[in-house]
């Protein structure tokens, strides 16, 4: 099962690059905003219940895909942008083991315990 997940988010992140090949940035753009999202990992500098909140907004797809369309419909490209990163970048870390935190710890996922897997 854990090789059929991870296939299926290496297609959505193959996903998130098509729909940034549909944007006007230039290519470069992609992988230079492709770790940022990772800043809701500040959070943790505070507590484990706040990280695992600034983490999960930076890294949930529901929000991606809400940027997404909303930028796509409304808001423009900029927001189109941000939501195709959030979401690619979702994606990639899902491939890696990383999942949506609970509160308890950062080793603490949705997908198990990051580093038995």
């Amino acid at each position: 099962m854990k090789t059929t997940l991870k296939i299926e988010e290496f297609a959505q992140f193959m996903f998130g690059i098509f729909l940034f090949s549909q944007l006007e940035f230039s290519w470069w753009v992609f992988p230079a905003l492709l770790l940022v999202p990772d800043i809701g990992m500040i959070g943790y500098a505070i507590n484990t219940k706040i990280g695992a909140i600034t983490y999960n907004l930076f890294h949930h797809k529901a929000i991606a895909i809400l940027l997404i369309v909303v930028g796509m419909l409304y808001f423009g490209e900029i927001c189109t942008l941000i939501g195709v990163i959030l979401f690619s970048h979702s994606a990639m870390d899902r491939i890696f083991g990383y999942g949506l935190k609970y509160p308890d710890s950062f080793k603490n996922t949705h997908l198990g315990s990051i580093g038995n897997n």
